[in-house]
């Protein structure tokens, strides 16, 4: 089998044809036809000028569409830069401009939003649109050919933030990929009789790792949720029989507290995957008692492809731990000389291995401070126990975690230091029992200025995508600063009610 990661698409189309390789409502697409689908796909975009290493936008929801997008660019030869369909105009206009995207692959529904900018960026917009695009890319067209690729060739390039506000590409290659797509099968126990639940987002490592390429690799299928709500999730799981559940914290808490959980028949559920966040012990032994399954927490980012480690199956469990490295990659606790820590003590997680990105795009000095000697430094504060188990302690960098999605402080308070009322901004985690996180912003306005927290809270919803902005505004004379002039987050007095996360 060839280096590209469209190869395991081709194979099971090759093995089983006629088996089920993706569900959505009452939508059914076989191997075959997902096989031919995106052969067309790939058609379309070498006919409009995709050559090898091109990259291609993919702004789609969690339908059909996608894995037939994804697996199209792959099969190309291109490089697949998957972006959230929440996303507005300036996200975009990044996305496009940093990446160099030709084409991008567009849902109907926010069409708009990437026409507004595409052809400035001289991006190929390719709105898809159901009952539009079915009936040719069902057809078939083009030869079926692969593209050639090497295992080091880049496959995707996953934008993420960081600390540093404008967000950089990861370049993840075929062979990271295809490593970890293979470790997620072990993880995971997958076969051709596995159904997988997809409700976790496509766009991200997650989901597209975990759920879309270790299904379609495995030979099983990928159960498609476009919307996660608890009963939604537990439908699905009925209706599809899913005996593999990948998720995020906030989706455990909200089935397990569902008061209809009983009422549906979820005996098929055998595994669940949780990362993303920490996963609270109480609701990792609460969702296996009510659930009758497994529940294996683990870790990753999204330039580790994402998978770093997981509580093995065949291995001693420690509830609250992410568990060991996946095989082939090696971890490690360091202080700030990289020096390796004693067991017990906090330090940095530093990761090695198959799993690590090729570098960020077009970004040498950010991979060569991410990077040291092949050691990936990932910026969470972490300890290991006797067994070489890990276990993540805080975040060294300001992540909020909303929901499963990432929020970046210094990307918002980019957009707040825009509005002109605005003099001094700063963008801080605050608990929340549904989404294990909400946005906050502490503001200070210039001498003089009278907006509100209302207007600003409307002004960066405008602006961001609706998972960004922060719920939580109140206006301050002063920010607590350190000797430098740096603002110190952590001393921020918050209104009553609210706690700051660290």
């Amino acid at each position: 089998m060839g280096g590209n990661l469209a190869h395991n698409l081709v194979a099971g189309a090759t093995r089983h044809p006629d088996r089920s390789a993706v569900r959505a409502g009452d939508s059914e697409w076989s191997y075959a036809a997902l096989d031919a689908a995106s052969a067309h796909v790939a058609a379309l975009l070498t006919a409009t000028g995709l050559r090898p290493g091109d990259r291609v936008g993919i702004m789609l929801p969690n339908v059909p569409h996608f894995p037939i997008a994804f697996y199209g660019v792959l099969r190309a030869g291109g490089v697949v830069v998957p972006m959230n369909v929440l996303l507005k105009e300036r996200e975009v206009a990044h996305y496009l401009h940093d990446s160099g995207a030709g084409h991008i692959l567009v849902w109907h529904g926010c069409a708009a939003v990437v026409e507004a900018v595409a052809g400035r960026e001289g991006t190929e917009t390719i709105v898809i649109a159901p009952g539009d695009f079915e009936a040719p890319i069902g057809s078939g067209a083009g030869d079926g050919a692969v593209c050639d690729r090497d295992a080091g060739d880049t496959a995707v390039i996953l934008y993420t933030s960081g600390t540093t506000g404008t967000p950089k590409g990861a370049e993840l290659t075929h062979g990271n990929l295809r490593r970890n797509v293979d470790a997620a099968i072990g993880l995971f126990g997958l076969d051709t009789d596995s159904v997988v639940f997809g409700a976790l987002p496509l766009f991200h490592a997650f989901g597209q790792t975990c759920a879309m390429n270790a299904a379609i690799a495995a030979g099983g299928c990928l159960a498609l949720l476009p919307r996660f709500t608890p009963e939604g999730a537990l439908d699905l799981i009925e209706r599809q029989g899913v005996t593999v559940f990948a998720g995020v914290p906030t989706m455990y808490t909200a089935m397990l507290h569902h008061p209809q959980r009983q009422a549906y028949d979820v005996s098929s559920l055998r595994v669940c995957a949780s990362g993303g966040a920490a996963l609270p012990v109480e609701v990792l032994h609460g969702f296996e008692g009510v659930f009758g399954c497994t529940v294996l927490e683990g870790y990753g980012l999204s330039e580790t492809s994402p998978i770093a480690s997981f509580n093995h199956p065949d291995r001693p469990r420690r509830p609250g731990s992410i568990g060991l490295p996946i095989d082939g990659v090696e971890m490690d606790v360091v202080d700030d000389q990289g020096r390796t820590v004693p067991a017990g003590e906090v330090g940095e997680i530093v990761i090695r291995g198959h799993n690590v990105m090729k570098g960020y795009w077009n970004r040498p000095d950010a991979t060569a401070a991410a990077i040291t000697d092949g050691w990936f430094h990932s910026g969470d504060m972490a300890k290991r126990d006797d067994e070489g188990y890990f276990y993540i302690v805080d975040r060294k960098k300001d992540l909020i975690i909303r929901g499963g999605y990432n929020v970046y402080p210094r990307e918002i308070e980019e957009v707040l230091y825009e509005h002109p009322a605005v003099r001094e901004a700063a963008v801080v985690g605050i608990p929340d029992d549904q989404l294990g996180e909400e946005v906050g912003a502490a503001i200070v306005l210039t001498d003089g200025a009278t907006a509100t927290a209302e207007e600003l809270r409307e002004y960066v919803k405008g602006q961001v995508a609706a998972y960004k902005y922060p719920r939580h505004i109140w206006l301050v004379d002063e920010l607590p600063k350190g000797p430098t002039g740096k603002i110190l987050k952590r001393e921020i007095a918050l209104p009553a009610g609210l706690v700051a996360t660290s």
